[in-house]
C-alpha cells in the first residue's frame, strides 16, 4: 500500500491535463499514508509538502513547464493559507494541521460529524490555561449559584471564633431545629436533615440581623417556579415600633390620595345634571393591629435558605375575605399579580400573608393542658373572648395512648379563629363614631342601618372534638409513629382540612409544622363563583317612567285647561285688588 500511492501520483503529474486539486488530492494520500506507516512524525501536511517537493524535481518530460507553473499557484496558495489574524495571530494553515493531526491520532467515528466541534475545541484550547489570566466565563448553573450563596452559612463571622458557648441559662430565640427534626423523621414528616441544617443556619442569620423575641420554623410551601420557607417570629417589645410608623405614614398616603381622588369624583358629578344614586357602599373593616389578631405574629420568608428573608406584611380582612374564595397555586415570586375572580387587591405576598393565617388559625394545635389562660385577665375581662394564655409550668405531659385517642378530646387549638368577616376579634360596621354623629345632625330623615349580629367562633383553646367534619371525614388523622415499637413511639396528628399540616407530641414536646402547596381541601372541583346579577340603574318612579306622547287633541285640550286657570287666577287677584282699594 506504501508503494501504490506514490506510483499513482507520479502518473498523475505526467498528464499535462490534470488540475491543480487532483495534485492537492495525490499530495494528501501520500502524506496520510505515510503517517499511518509512520505515526511518530509530527505534522501531516509538512509531509505533504515534501511530497510535493520530490514531484517538483526536473524531469526529463515535456511537461515540466506546465507543472512548475502548477507549483508556483500551489505556494500562492500555501502563502495565503500561511496568512495570520489581525484578531488572534493564527492561520488556517496551522490549524487545519493541527485539526488533521487531532483526528488521524484519535480516529474518532463519524468524523465527518464532530468536525466543527474538534475545530472549536482546537482553538478553545489555545485561549484556555491555568496560567492565563483572561478565562471564558461559563454559565453557572442554578446549583452551583445556590451553593455559593449557601456557603456563606457555614462560615463564621467576625468574632465568633473567640466567642465561649452561652449558658444553658441564657435563653435564645432560636429553636433547636435538629432535635424537632429527630421527631418528625420518626412520623416520616419534614425535611431531610441537609436540608433542615440549612434551614437551622438560615434562621441563625435571621436572629442576628433582627431584634426578635421568638423564632419558629412556620413551614415549606411549593410554588411552580421556586418554594417559600417560612418563619414565624416575635418582636421583642418596643424593637416594632419603628417599622409599625413607617408602615403607617404609608397607608396614610395611599388613603389620602383615595380621598382626593374621590372628592374629584364628587366635583365632576355634581357639575352633571345626572341623578345621584343613593347607594352608600359599606365601610372599609380595619385591619387587627400588630400583635393582636390574625397580625398577633409577623412572618418572613425566602425562596431558599441561604437567600435574604423577606418579611410579609399585616394581612387584612379583604385579603382573607378573598382568599377564601379562590385557589391559586404560588409561583414563588412575592410581587407577581394575583389574577382572579373575585379580584384579589394585592400581590403573592399579600395571598400568602393571607394562606398563612388560615392555616396557622386551623391547624396550629397542641395537647391539652400544655397552655392555660391567666386568671387575673379572666377575672378582669369577664364576658370578653381571651385571647391571650400562658404555658402551664406543671404540665406533666400526656400519654401515647390518651393523645391517639379517636375523640380528640385531648388536642386543643391554641391559634384564634378567623370570623367570616376576616378578623379574630368582631368589628361593628355601623358603630356610630364622632363624623358619624355630624352628617346625621346634618341629615336627620336618612334611615338608620339595622344593627348586625356579631359573629362568633370557637374560643381558644377549643378541643380538636368539636371540628366539623368535611364531607363525612373526619377532620383530623391520628397515627402512631411506629406500631412496631409501640413503646417507643411519639403521637403524631395529620390534618385532613389543609393537606400537609401536621403535629407530633412526645411527654412535654410538642411542634406543629406545614409542608404542602398552601391550598385547602375541597371535596368537588373548583369553579369560580359567578358574577352577582346586574343592578337596576334607577329606581323606578312616576318622573323617569316611560309615556306615549299625547295626541294634538290631547295638548289643544291641555291648552285650553292652562288657559282658564290662568284667567281664572287673573280674575280672583282683580278681585283681591278691588276689596283692598274698598277697604
Amino acid at each position: 500500500m506504501s508503494e501504490a500511492g506514490p506510483q499513482e501520483s507520479e502518473t498523475k503529474t505526467e498528464e499535462p491535463s490534470q488540475s491543480e486539486s487532483q495534485n492537492m488530492d495525490s499530495a494528501l494520500t501520500v502524506s496520510t499514508e505515510k503517517t499511518a506507516s509512520q505515526p511518530s512524525q509530527p505534522s501531516m501536511l509538512s509531509q505533504t509538502i515534501q511530497s510535493v517537493q520530490t514531484l517538483s524535481q526536473p524531469s526529463v518530460n515535456a511537461s515540466d513547464v506546465t507543472f512548475a507553473a502548477k507549483e508556483q499557484e500551489f505556494i500562492k496558495a500555501k502563502s495565503y493559507l500561511l496568512t495570520a489574524s489581525t484578531n488572534t495571530g493564527l492561520n488556517i494553515y496551522d490549524h487545519l494541521s493541527h485539526v488533521l493531526s487531532k483526528v488521524l491520532d484519535e480516529r474518532p467515528a463519524n468524523v465527518v460529524d464532530i468536525f466543527e466541534d474538534i475545530s472549536k475545541d482546537s482553538k478553545r484550547a489555545k485561549f484556555i490555561s491555568d496560567t492565563d489570566t483572561v478565562h471564558d466565563k461559563i454559565d453557572q448553573s442554578t446549583e452551583v449559584a445556590l451553593a455559593q450563596v449557601q456557603k456563606k452559612l457555614f462560615s463564621k463571622g467576625e468574632g465568633e471564633e473567640d466567642e465561649m458557648p452561652p449558658d444553658e441559662d441564657v435563653e435564645t430565640p432560636l429553636p433547636n431545629i435538629m432535635e424537632l427534626c429527630f421527631f418528625f423523621e420518626q412520623a416520616a414528616i419534614g425535611m431531610n436533615r441537609e436540608e433542615m441544617i440549612r434551614v437551622w443556619l438560615a434562621l441563625k442569620n435571621l436572629v442576628d440581623n433582627h431584634p426578635l423575641q421568638h423564632v419558629r420554623f412556620w413551614g415549606k410551601i411549593f410554588g411552580r417556579e421556586q418554594n417559600y420557607y417560612v418563619a414565624e417570629v416575635e418582636y421583642r417589645e418596643g424593637d416594632e415600633e419603628e417599622e409599625e410608623e413607617e408602615e403607617e405614614e404609608q397607608n396614610e398616603e395611599d388613603s389620602n390620595e383615595k380621598e382626593e381622588a374621590e372628592e374629584g369624583e364628587e366635583d365632576e358629578a355634581e357639575e352633571d345634571d345626572y341623578p345621584k344614586p343613593d347607594f352608600k357602599p359599606p365601610p372599609p373593616i380595619p385591619k387587627e393591629e400588630n400583635r393582636t389578631g390574625a397580625n398577633k405574629k409577623t412572618y418572613f420568608v425566602c425562596n431558599d435558605p441561604g437567600k435574604m428573608w423577606i418579611k410579609l406584611p399585616t394581612v387584612t380582612p379583604a385579603h382573607i375575605q378573598v382568599a377564601r374564595k379562590i385557589k391559586k397555586f404560588f409561583t414563588g415570586r412575592l410581587d407577581a399579580p394575583i389574577v382572579s375572580y373575585p379580584p384579589f387587591l394585592g400581590n403573592e405576598a399579600n395571598y400568602l400573608r393571607a394562606q398563612i393565617a388560615r392555616i396557622s388559625a386551623g391547624t396550629h394545635i397542641s395537647p391539652l393542658g400544655f397552655y392555660q389562660f391567666d386568671e387575673e385577665e379572666e377575672e378582669e375581662e369577664e364576658g370578653e373572648a381571651r385571647d391571650h394564655f400562658i404555658e402551664n409550668l406543671d404540665f406533666e405531659g400526656l400519654s401515647v395512648r390518651d393523645l391517639l385517642d379517636p375523640n380528640l378530646s385531648n388536642w386543643v387549638h391554641h391559634v384564634q379563629h378567623v370570623l367570616p368577616q376576616g378578623r379574630c376579634s368582631w368589628w361593628n360596621p355601623v358603630q356610630k363614631n364622632e363624623d358619624d354623629f355630624e352628617e346625621e345632625d346634618e341629615e336627620e330623615d336618612r334611615e338608620e342601618p339595622d344593627e348586625p349580629e356579631p359573629e362568633v367562633g370557637p374560643p381558644l383553646l377549643t378541643p380538636l372534638a368539636e371540628d366539623e367534619e368535611i364531607a363525612g371525614l373526619i377532620p383530623w388523622t391520628p397515627s402512631l409513629s411506629s406500631y412496631l415499637i409501640p413503646q417507643y413511639s411519639i403521637a403524631v396528628m395529620h390534618s385532613n382540612l389543609w393537606p400537609g399540616a401536621h403535629a407530633f407530641a412526645f411527654e412535654k414536646k410538642f411542634e406543629n409544622i406545614y409542608i404542602g402547596f398552601g391550598l385547602k381541601y375541597c371535596q368537588e372541583n373548583y369553579s369560580p363563583p359567578p358574577p352577582p346579577p346586574v343592578q337596576e340603574e334607577f329606581p323606578s318612579g312616576i318622573e323617569i317612567s316611560e309615556a306615549d306622547d299625547p295626541t294634538p287633541e290631547e295638548e289643544a285640550a291641555l291648552r285650553a285647561a292652562q288657559q282658564e286657570a290662568q284667567e281664572a287666577a287673573e280674575e280672583m287677584e282683580e278681585a283681591d285688588e278691588e276689596e283692598e282699594d274698598e277697604d
